[in-house]
């Protein structure tokens, strides 16, 4: 009875990852395909990735989302951090349910709504405030910053939750002040899991495509934006080579984010 089990779960556990990885072997084989048809396989060629390579927009596009997915992800992982460790020290302050919903709202709100929002919002914001510019990358950078750093402050708040705190007070006790414990003990405790939400975030900001189209301004299109643009025309090999070169990024982001993150809920 035993072994039948096993193997029933073995195959549906298979048939469950080939239906979601199969797609992404088959792009990255025929990115190599020398055919300009991306269905038809007419032989092995790598022409594509250094037609890749040459297109400028895609270039330039890249430039963009790797700029914001920077300069968000570090946004959110100092705010993600400051939240997560609130409301793991603080215990209960007047406010903890607010910051508790601000922090679960951007996990479960659609991306469309939460899109449409923050464009009312900067739109308001430029109407209001002159001096303020036009969207383009720095709303970009906000509004990623802003649903990522929900990622950093869970991740952050459950390392902090499964934390020790003997080392902390026994500094304490020797006379330490709070923010030297901080900076001294806390801070390189949390160390691993602010680097696992960093790369998350990074992996996230990169990968988004609904929030950015809202936000965005004509002089701030995204890699994600202009691989949607390109497949409406239908699908170049050159997408086929691009797909492969960010599915190997991301699964290394995600592996290395994985591999830190296995230490941010060990106890020292």
């Amino acid at each position: 009875m035993t072994p039948r089990r096993f193997s029933a779960a073995n195959i549906v556990l298979g048939a469950g990852l080939a239906f979601l990885y199969l797609p992404l072997v088959v792009v990255m084989i025929y990115s190599f395909n020398a055919s300009r048809l991306v269905t038809v396989w007419t032989g092995f060629s790598a022409e594509w990735y250094g037609a890749l390579l040459a297109d400028r927009q895609i270039l330039d596009a890249a430039g963009n989302s790797l700029m914001v997915a920077l300069f968000s992800a570090t946004l959110a992982a100092i705010l993600g951090t400051a939240a997560g460790y609130a409301l793991a020290r603080f215990g209960r302050f007047r406010g903890r349910t607010a910051l508790t919903g601000v922090i679960a709202a951007p996990l479960v709100l659609p991306d469309v709504i939460a899109g449409l929002s923050l464009l009312l919002l900067f739109v308001a914001f430029e109407q209001a405030f002159t001096w303020m510019p036009g969207r383009g990358i720095l709303t970009i950078v906000i509004a990623h910053a802003g649903f990522t750093m929900a990622y950093v402050a869970v991740i952050v708040q459950a390392r902090l939750a499964g934390m020790a705190r003997d080392v902390e007070e026994a500094a304490a006790d020797l006379g330490a002040q709070p923010f030297t414990v901080f900076l001294a003990i806390t801070l390189p405790m949390m160390r691993p899991a602010i680097a696992a939400g960093w790369l998350l975030a990074f992996v996230l900001s990169l990968d988004d495509l609904v929030i950015a189209s809202f936000v965005s301004g004509p002089q701030s299109t995204t890699l994600p934006m202009v691989v949607y643009s390109s497949i409406r025309l239908g699908v170049s090999p050159k997408i086929n080579a691009l797909a492969t070169i960010l599915i190997v990024v991301t699964l290394a982001l995600l592996t290395a984010a994985a591999w830190i993150g296995r230490g941010a809920f060990k106890q020292k």
